[in-house]
């Protein structure tokens, strides 16, 4: 079964998204933190991680950036989650690694189609 990290601060919006992409399919594991998701993509390896940008003790951008300087975790997909759509915001994520960049709010039933079309489009790329 395909895995996806979720790494989401704010609860609610963390379980929707959790409930949502099992919903859908997907075995999901959830960090409420940067740190915790580096620490749970390096044990746990999962095809996809959902981040968002701004979390408590390391930010998405941080987090990913480490993950991407990993060779255990540089080839993970990296998908940003932000209520901040700036050009520059979603610039600066894309130049870090991230393959897309989803804003908040979104549309819930949307996202295990829209996390499927990222994973086939990511290992047709490899």
């Amino acid at each position: 079964m395909t895995t996806i990290l979720v790494a989401e601060d704010e609860r609610d919006i963390r379980e929707l998204i959790a409930f949502t992409l099992r919903f859908g399919g997907f075995e999901v594991e959830e960090a409420i933190n940067g740190i915790e998701a580096v620490e749970k993509a390096r044990k746990l390896r999962p095809d996809l991680i959902l981040m968002d940008v701004r979390m408590p003790k390391k930010t998405g951008y941080e987090a990913c950036q480490e993950l991407k300087a990993a060779d255990e975790t540089k080839d993970i997909p990296i998908v940003f989650l932000s209520a901040k759509g700036q050009e520059a915001e979603i610039k600066q994520g894309m130049e870090l690694g991230a393959v897309d960049y989803i804003l908040k709010p979104f549309e819930a039933e949307q996202l295990p189609k829209r996390m499927t079309e990222i994973l086939e489009m990511t290992k047709r790329g490899k």
